[in-house]
């Protein structure tokens, strides 16, 4: 279970001051109570790898399917706290970050440069697929996650494109053969979860 929230920032990173276009970005965290035994509450500025590593993907993600242009020099921060972790956290992030940030982008529309020029191009979702005795499986928990000798999160947008594969062996090989077969079921469980999101934004949604 996670829960996601966007923010509107009037402001871009320096980098990007100017250049007329704006940023999206993430924070990820598990909060303490997700975990048994309880996860240690990281503190600002001493972020662990696999936080780090997760904020990025969900960034990424995110701005894979926006016009950044359209957005305006402006930043929009998703905010997604773990509340009971179980599997597959990265991913419901993604997903659970793109409705939030819908959200957020249809309260500043009117305040867009083009309020007729939407900045997302399509939606994203993620999800997680295994190897599992011998087995694919969709959306892994905690269980089988631990006993797969294949583990991959795929990104992909409503419209079926990839946008990150992170695939890996766990003390095991896989061939290209099994590597489609992932592929194929991320896709149907994908379209899955998009239905869904559209489903929940509603007329929220403009795109269809």
């Amino acid at each position: 279970m996670v829960f996601c929230t966007a923010s509107v920032e009037p402001t871009v990173p320096s980098w990007l001051a100017g250049q007329g276009r704006g940023w999206i970005t993430a924070e990820y965290s598990m909060l303490p109570g997700s975990t048994n035994p309880r996860k240690q509450r990281e503190r600002a500025g001493r972020v662990d790898g696999r936080t780090s590593e997760i904020q990025r993907l969900i960034g990424r993600s995110l701005r894979a399917v926006c016009d950044l242009h359209a957005l305006g020099e402006r930043s929009i921060v998703v905010d997604c706290d773990v509340l009971q972790a179980d599997g597959g956290t990265r991913t419901l992030a993604i997903t659970g970050a793109f409705v939030a940030l819908v959200d957020a982008l249809d309260c500043i529309r009117p305040d867009l440069p083009n309020p007729h020029l939407y900045p997302l191009q399509d939606i994203v979702a993620a999800v997680s697929v295994g190897i599992v005795e011998g087995q694919p499986l969709l959306d892994l928990d905690y269980g089988e996650d631990a006993r797969a000798t294949v583990d991959m999160n795929v990104v992909m947008t409503g419209g079926g494109r990839l946008v990150e594969v992170q695939a890996s062996g766990e003390m095991a090989s896989f061939t290209e053969a099994e590597l489609q077969a992932l592929l194929s079921l991320a896709r149907q469980g994908i379209q899955q979860l998009t239905a869904t999101q559209r489903q929940v934004l509603g007329q929220q949604w403009p795109l269809g």
